[in-house]
């Protein structure tokens, strides 16, 4: 189920993203922020199973308070809890699947059942093979396990519904081109050249005012002012660059009504306001170089496309640069939704896919969902529980009962009878289906992995080690002194 979140601005945000949901809630308890924290860490890891991560905690946690009011002492269970933890890795590792990265279909299935549990769910079908097409275009070949996903853009647009969400290989601006005496709107043969000065007239370092009581030298002055932005754009034509991306300045003006006037006449179009974060990413894509001074405005340093328009999508206008030559391993992804809190949830939702394939592309193996993965760690653990010796035996079966509170739970949100579901789930491991899993759509117990509920090992292995790192970190600590 998703939450409504309503802030104390008065924003609404509805999510079931776990570190949305956390990051929004105002937790002032310390130990409660280190599931926070837990989750954030989940969320950079690996992106998805932010919800599982401190659910497997919350339960560890609840065993520890059995464990310790056993007088089982602190440290004891730490230690026992780390060996726990190896052997949950080492036993979901030896029940992967290996997976290509040509194998498209197997990238687009687990992608789909990351997005499953989301608001969009009845567009995981285009969002899926969007997320998978996006992250392959980014992989390079010469680092084919890191995938960097500042690479790939997300581009929000209101207007229309999700199904109009598309990739577009080049460049998208969430902005108008200066329209400012008829600048122009379309170009073909784009020369482009991404600028960090600004085209107007300079200022005074200090803050002073000039008075001037004759009217010839305010004449001197504008005159002086447009010699100056003319020399300017003089410069820029002689290039031939015929597209400028102009970074928003704070200092001053980046351009005026009359440099983008005489940049109209010039027929050169203008996209201003580039945000300083995006310069990285657009001279990446476009494979020029952002040019700082109108000294340095040289021809090698420009970027080319076949074209560069203004499109209107919804009630707003956006840009978009096509067909550029050289293009850098870069994606841009435009979603669009029909309110506010459904984009906002898309773009989470494509995050958590995009991340699911980027933990395929860093560990290329899969492993079956539905709860399969935890119950098979929760028997084999048991299993292992009972030859170990004294005290170390019984915290590792404590730690196997914890598992089994993920199928518990996605029995309980599918609506089924969560006690004769994971009975059932124990009985099928006990017969050797270690991919036996809770099939929600059918309210049964099925093979998961022929149901193609699959997720990357990494998601799995890095929810159960960092929430045993986690409670490791809280067992130790014995009482929360408060410094008024």
């Amino acid at each position: 189920m998703d939450k409504m979140i309503s802030t104390a601005s008065g924003e609404v945000i509805i999510t079931n993203d776990g570190a949305t949901i956390l990051n929004q809630m105002g937790v002032l308890q310390p130990a409660a922020k280190m599931l926070v924290e837990l989750s954030k860490s989940q969320d950079t890891t690996a992106g998805d199973g932010t919800t599982t991560v401190v659910v497997i905690a919350g339960a560890l946690l609840k065993q520890c308070l059995l464990l310790l009011s056993s007088g089982i002492h602190p440290t004891v269970i730490s230690d026992s809890l780390h060996k726990a933890s190896v052997k949950a890795v080492d036993v979901l590792t030896a029940m992967a699947v290996p997976v290509e990265l040509s194998d498209r279909e197997s990238l687009v299935k687990s992608a789909s059942t990351s997005l499953n549990s989301k608001v969009v769910s009845q567009y995981s079908t285009l969002l899926a093979p969007l997320a998978v097409d996006a992250v392959l275009s980014v992989v390079d070949p010469a680092k084919p396990d890191l995938v960097d996903l500042r690479d790939i853009k997300i581009v929000k647009k209101l207007g229309g519904t999700v199904d109009d969400t598309e990739m577009v290989k080049g460049l998208v601006f969430d902005k108008k081109v200066s329209h400012a005496s008829g600048g122009l709107t379309r170009m073909e043969n784009a020369k482009i050249a991404v600028i960090q000065f600004q085209i107007s007239p300079p200022k005074t370092d200090i803050e002073q005012s000039i008075v001037v009581s004759d009217y010839t030298q305010m004449d001197r002055i504008l005159k002086e002012e447009r010699n100056y932005i003319l020399g300017m754009i003089k410069k820029i034509k002689a290039t031939g660059c015929n597209v400028l991306l102009i970074q928003k300045s704070i200092l001053r003006d980046a351009v005026t009504d009359l440099s983008l006037h005489y940049l109209a006449k010039a027929k050169i179009l203008v996209v201003k306001d580039v945000e300083r974060d995006d310069i990285e990413f657009i001279t990446k894509t476009l494979n020029c170089l952002p040019i700082a001074n109108i000294e340095h405005f040289k021809e090698e340093k420009m970027g080319y496309a076949d074209l560069v328009e203004e499109v209107s999508v919804g009630e707003g206008k956006i840009v978009k640069i096509t067909g550029i030559r050289d293009m850098g391993r870069t994606a841009t992804v435009l979603v669009r939704g029909s309110n506010q809190l459904v984009l906002d949830e898309a773009d989470r939702s494509l995050h958590d896919a995009l991340c699911v394939i980027r933990c395929l592309v860093n560990k290329q193996f899969l492993i079956a969902g539905g709860g399969a993965p935890e119950i098979e760690l929760s028997r084999q653990l048991g299993a292992w529980a009972k030859v170990l010796h004294g005290m170390e035996g019984y915290c590792v079966r404590s730690f196997a009962e914890a598992l089994e509170v993920i199928p518990y739970t996605l029995a309980e949100n599918a609506g089924l009878n969560p006690i004769t579901i994971v009975t059932e789930l124990r009985n099928r491991h006990a017969q050797g289906e270690i991919n036996a899993g809770i099939n929600v759509r059918k309210g049964q117990i099925t093979n998961i992995l022929e149901e193609n509920v699959v997720q990357p090992l990494l998601v799995s292995t890095s929810a159960i080690t960092l929430a045993t790192e986690c409670v490791r970190m809280i067992l130790k600590i014995d009482d929360i002194v408060t410094v008024r």
